[in-house]
């Protein structure tokens, strides 16, 4: 099991490019079940997620392969025109959350589904019964046997309909937009997620032939067709992935340009950092961070987009460390995602979590420690923290990490500094 090793106090500078988006490109992916035409995609990130994705449709008769993309990341040309099977095993999900969005793809067109419940990350609970709930809404029958969620179309197509998401939830929302896709009539759906990466998956539907109106708004309308077509669509570049490297940058960086990114999908992020005390230079694709004065607390709420992401919560913990004062952050999105800070705690962090807030004692000197990762984030989270330990920090467990972040050792090793993978086979680069 890979591990990596991170000696601390290196000052970080020069560029580095943010990967495709990987919540961008699940999607993508799952809506080649929508057609029996190629989808060419482009910018894919190679990460762990992606490869289960390209997976999974291999197992329901589509034909899918990686390769290198000219422009930055990686292709898939895949093309789903086998429809004798609807069912995914355990076995094959059960690293990955994003399998949920499946279901609505395969019931609109194969008109009926056998997808077991979907692992991932220990975060918290991502109820199906969003999905469920929704795509009841549209005609499908639906129930849950044995750890699998079975549901069939009578009639084989699924009806337009109007339906209320309880709450805001991005991959039932972007569930949901692709079984309307092809359902019989009009779909309204209210309550949706506002995120990037469901205005993404709205563009290329929209190639495809789709008749959607009001991505990124809380109202998403959708006209059903008879059918959809190919597309070639570029996934938008991560706005995690870039804002991972934009508070690594806070914490080490003298100067540090993170590149090909949509600042415009970072603004919560990037006003708090510039209340933080950061130099934020902003372009048109690039934002560039500055070595300047002290950094304050500033205490945040994660929310729905285009509030601050609960993606970014376990990163700007570790920045919180570092700064002057108390620093508050309210979790409200997933009741689980503060398992990370007994890992900073052994680090020397100062911490204290009560409910669904945790107090960052900040200014506090990190040292070097053996430490393990509970989940994608707080992966990332660790790995920050170790920039700026004194010694040496080794994270367990980056398989959690690698199913978001694309060599994410080598491109701070670009920026300067001390990182290594650690493999039970080998020592796979140093510094």
């Amino acid at each position: 099991m890979d591990s990596i090793r991170i000696s601390g106090g290196r000052r970080l500078s020069g560029r580095v490019r943010a990967d495709g988006a990987k919540n961008a490109a699940l999607p993508a992916l799952a809506a080649s079940l929508l057609t029996d035409q190629p989808l060419d995609l482009r910018g894919l990130p190679l990460v762990q997620d992606i490869r289960t994705m390209v997976r999974i449709l291999q197992h329901l008769g589509g034909q899918a392969e990686l390769g290198d993309d000219p422009a930055g990341g990686s292709s898939c040309l895949v093309r789903s025109d086998d429809e004798t099977t609807h069912e995914l095993p355990y076995e094959i999900v059960k690293t990955m959350r994003a399998s949920a969005m499946l279901l609505g793809p395969i019931l609109a067109r194969r008109g009926r589904a056998r997808v077991s419940l979907p692992g991932g990350c220990a975060i918290g609970a991502r109820p199906m019964d969003l999905h469920v709930t929704a795509l009841e809404a549209l005609g499908a029958e639906l129930a849950v046997e044995h750890g699998y969620i079975v549901g069939e179309v009578p009639g084989g197509r699924l009806r337009g309909a109007r339906h209320h998401f309880p709450k805001v939830t991005v991959t039932g929302t972007e569930n949901l937009m692709m079984a309307a896709t092809l359902a019989e009539g009009t779909t309204e759906l209210t309550g949706c997620a506002r995120e990037p990466e469901v205005v993404d998956l709205a563009r290329l539907l929209t190639k495809m032939g789709a008749k959607i109106e009001g991505a990124g708004t809380d109202c998403v309308r959708i006209e059903g067709v008879g059918e959809l077509h190919g597309a070639e669509h570029r996934v938008l570049p991560d706005r995690i992935v870039a804002g991972t490297y934009l508070v690594a940058a806070a914490m080490a960086g003298d100067d540090v340009t993170v590149e090909d990114i949509v600042p415009g999908d970072l603004t919560a992020l990037l006003g708090v950092l510039q209340d933080v005390g950061v130099d934020v230079e902003v372009d048109a694709t690039s934002v560039r961070i500055l070595r300047n004065g002290p950094r304050k607390a500033v205490s945040v709420r994660t929310e729905p987009h285009p509030g601050f992401p609960t993606d970014m919560q376990a990163q700007y913990m570790a920045l919180a460390t570092q700064v002057e004062g108390l620093t508050v952050i309210e979790e409200t999105i997933f009741e689980n995602r503060f398992m990370h800070v007994a890992e900073l705690d052994r680090m020397g962090a100062d911490i204290r979590v009560s409910g669904h807030s945790a107090v960052v004692h900040g200014r506090t000197p990190l040292s070097g420690a053996q430490v393990m990762a509970t989940d994608l984030r707080a992966s990332a989270c660790l790995v920050l923290a170790g920039l700026v330990a004194d010694g040496e920090t080794t994270v367990g467990r980056v398989y959690h990490l690698d199913r978001g972040y694309e060599h994410i050792e080598e491109k701070l090793r670009g920026l300067g500094a001390e990182v290594e993978r650690i493999s039970d086979r080998r020592v796979e680069t140093t510094a």
